[in-house]
């Protein structure tokens, strides 16, 4: 069995028999007593993030994941139909596992899913970037450095003035932020 020593951002770990994931973690080291394990988790079924504190050395579940890349083929409903890239097999993932990068989803899109040991999908990612292209962009404002543009899909950003519409951008899908226009 695993111990705290163990923990890394991104691990898996069974606690109070729900399945977290680790988001980040301190290790603290107060003047008097044991040293602790403050960790920043995100529960896997329910989103809900907590922070859970562990005695250093205590002992503690930690869950082997398997990540497998899977390519989107459509929705059905509150799924994605994904499909094995090795395999060929067809796998419905629940939407709730993107949280808000979903919005960033393209047909033929490469996911990265991951797996617990009963093949229950835990979470999932799209690619780091997507390139969208400009629909509808305001006029810049003096004095502004930046300005709202409407990308494919009905995404709205903020985007630096000298973008108009038909511009291709690179947008980063974790954060939904404008990175660079793609020539």
């Amino acid at each position: 069995m695993a111990t705290t020593s163990d923990i890394s951002r991104g691990c898996f770990i069974r606690h109070n028999n729900e399945l977290v994931q680790v988001l980040d973690y301190d290790h603290i080291t107060p003047g008097k007593g044991n040293a602790i394990y403050s960790c920043k988790c995100r529960n896997v079924e329910t989103g809900k993030q907590s922070e859970i504190r562990f005695r250093s050395g205590e002992k503690i579940d930690l869950i082997r994941v398997d990540e497998h890349e899977m390519q989107y083929l459509f929705m059905d409903g509150d799924f994605l139909v994904c499909m094995n890239q090795e395999t060929y097999d067809q796998i419905h993932i629940p939407k709730i596992l993107f949280a808000e990068s979903i919005q960033f989803l393209q047909e033929g899109m490469i996911l990265k899913i991951r797996f617990d040991e009963n093949e229950k999908p835990l979470n999932g990612s799209l690619p780091q970037y997507v390139e969208l292209e400009v629909t509808y962009t305001e006029d810049g404002v003096k004095n502004k450095t930046l300005k709202t543009a409407e990308v494919e899909g009905g995404i709205k950003i903020q985007v630096p003035i000298f973008v108009v519409n038909g511009d291709k951008l690179k947008i980063n899908t974790e954060t939904g932020e404008y990175v660079e226009r793609v020539k």
